[in-house]
C-alpha cells in the first residue's frame, strides 16, 4: 500500500475512533454524575480507550502476552463503543420525541437522561457478552452441490474455512476446536479461503499458532489462498509460514486434481495495494484448462455488486465478509457485494460465501455465526440430484431449484 494511502487510512480510523470515544466520554459523565467522581471516571475511561491502540502498537513491535491482553480488552472496548453509540443515539432521539410530545416534564429530563444512559451502557454490555459467547461455538454448515460436468468420482467432500484470523485473540484453543470440526467432516480436501492470519504475524510466530491445526488423515489435499490480511501482515512472512505447515497456497494458479477436478486460487483483490502487482482476471487464470472438467475457484473476497460477466467455473468459494460480524453492519456489507453469505447461483454458476471461523477486531459476533463449511459435490447429469443447504436459512429459501452450471431450472 502506498504511504499516502496508509496515512489517510490511519487518519480516518483515528478520527472515527477518537470521535466515538469523546462522544461516549461525555455521555458517560452524564450517566455517572453523582455516582462516582469525575476524576476517577476520566482516569479509567482514558486507560481503557487506549488499550486498543496500545495493543496494536505492541503487537507490531513487541509481541507478548501483555500485547495479547491489551488487544483482547481493546477489542471488547471497540464493540462496546459501537453498540453504546448506536443505543445512546436511539435513546436521545426517544427523549427528544417525548419532550416534543410533552410526554416528559422538564423537571424529569435530567433523571430520564441519566437513567437512559445507564440502561444503554448495560444493554451494550449484554450485547457484547452475548456476541462473545456466540464466537465460542462455531457451527458446521453443510451444502450439497450438484455439478453437471463429469469427474472421475461421483462424489467429493470439501471442508472449507475462511477468515480464521490467527493472532492475539484467535489462538490455540480455537485451532483445537477447528481440528475437531474438520475431523468430524472427514473431507477429501481441506481449503483455507484466506485471512488465515489476522494481520501482524508476530503473535502467530511467537506461539506457532497454525501448528496447532490438525488436518484429518483422510484429507488427500490441503490448499489455501491469500486474503487481504496476509498482505497486511507482510506477505513475505505470512505466505512462507503458512506453506511451512504443508499447506499449498494457490496464488493466481490452477491445479488439476487426480479426481478430474480443476482447482484454482485467486490472488486477493487488495494485493496490488501492497505488492503493486495486479492479479489475473478469471479468464487469464483459467486459460488453457480442460473446460470439460468441473472447475472450482477460490477467491477470498466475493464479487462486488458492480462485477459482471463472471463465468467459466462451476463453483466459487469465498469469505471476507464475516456476514457483517456485528449487526447491523451486515446491511451495509450487503450493499457492497453481490452475496455476503450463503449460497446463490449467478449466471448458472454456484457461489458460496462463508461467514468465517474467526473474527476481526473484537471477538464478538451478533447476527452472524462462526462456521466451517462441509460441502459435498456430486457430479454428472443425474436430474434427480438437487443442490441443497443444511444449516442457517439460505438466501434462496422458499424456492427449490435444480442447479447445473449453465442451467437453472425451477421445480
Amino acid at each position: 500500500m502506498r504511504s499516502r494511502d496508509i496515512i489517510i487510512f490511519f487518519i480516518v480510523v483515528f478520527l472515527i475512533y477518537s470521535g466515538a470515544n469523546v462522544f461516549l466520554y461525555f455521555k458517560g459523565l452524564d450517566a455517572t454524575s453523582g455516582l462516582i467522581s469525575t476524576g476517577f471516571f476520566t482516569l479509567v475511561f482514558i486507560a481503557i480507550s487506549f488499550t486498543f491502540i496500545a495493543g496494536k502498537i505492541l503487537e507490531r513491535n513487541y509481541s507478548s502476552i501483555v500485547a495479547d491482553i491489551l488487544n483482547i480488552i481493546g477489542g471488547f472496548w471497540l464493540s462496546f463503543i459501537f453498540y453504546s453509540v448506536l443505543i445512546i443515539i436511539a435513546s436521545d432521539l426517544l427523549r427528544l420525541f417525548l419532550k416534543l410530545m410533552n410526554l416528559i416534564s422538564p423537571d424529569n429530563i435530567q433523571v430520564f437522561r441519566q437513567v437512559s444512559y445507564l440502561l444503554s451502557f448495560g444493554l451494550a454490555v449484554l450485547l457484547v457478552t452475548a456476541g462473545f459467547i456466540n464466537t465460542l461455538f462455531p457451527v458446521t454448515t453443510k451444502y450439497n452441490i450438484h455439478i453437471a460436468r463429469n469427474a472421475s468420482v461421483k462424489e467429493f467432500t470439501i471442508a472449507a474455512v475462511s477468515d480464521i484470523h490467527l493472532g492475539s485473540i484467535i489462538r490455540k484453543r480455537s485451532m483445537r476446536i477447528l481440528s475437531r470440526k474438520l475431523e468430524n467432516i472427514s473431507p477429501h480436501m481441506v481449503l483455507l479461503l484466506g485471512d488465515t492470519v489476522d494481520g501482524e504475524i508476530n503473535p502467530v510466530l511467537r506461539s506457532d499458532l497454525l501448528g496447532s491445526l490438525s488436518i484429518p488423515a483422510g484429507a488427500k489435499y490441503v490448499y489455501a489462498i491469500t486474503g487481504n490480511h496476509e498482505y497486511i501482515g507482510n506477505q513475505s512472512k505470512t505466505i512462507p509460514y503458512i506453506e511451512s505447515k504443508g499447506i499449498k497456497l494457490l496464488i493466481d494458479e490452477a491445479v488439476s486434481l487426480e479426481e478430474g477436478i480443476i482447482l484454482a486460487g485467486r490472488k486477493d483483490r487488495d494485493s496490488s495495494r501492497y505488492s503493486g502487482e495486479k492479479r489475473k482476471s478469471i479468464d487469464e487464470l483459467l486459460e488453457g484448462i480442460d473446460r470439460d472438467k468441473p472447475v472450482i475457484v477460490m477467491d477470498h473476497q466475493p464479487p462486488m455488486s458492480k462485477d459482471n460477466n463472471l463465468s467459466g467455473f462451476d463453483l466459487m468459494l469465498s469469505g471476507h465478509t464475516h456476514n457483517g460480524q456485528m449487526w447491523p453492519l451486515n446491511h451495509l456489507t450487503a450493499r457492497i457485494y453481490k452475496l455476503i453469505y450463503g449460497h446463490r447461483v449467478i449466471n448458472g454458476c454456484h457461489y458460496i460465501v462463508s461467514s468465517g471461523f474467526g473474527s476481526w477486531g473484537p471477538r464478538v459476533r451478533l447476527g452472524s455465526r462462526p462456521e466451517v463449511l462441509d460441502i459435498t459435490l456430486r457430479f454428472g447429469t443425474h436430474t434427480e440430484e438437487t443442490s441443497s443447504f443444511s444449516g442457517r436459512k439460505p438466501y434462496n429459501a422458499g424456492t427449490t431449484f435444480e442447479y447445473f452450471c449453465g442451467l437453472s431450472r425451477r421445480r
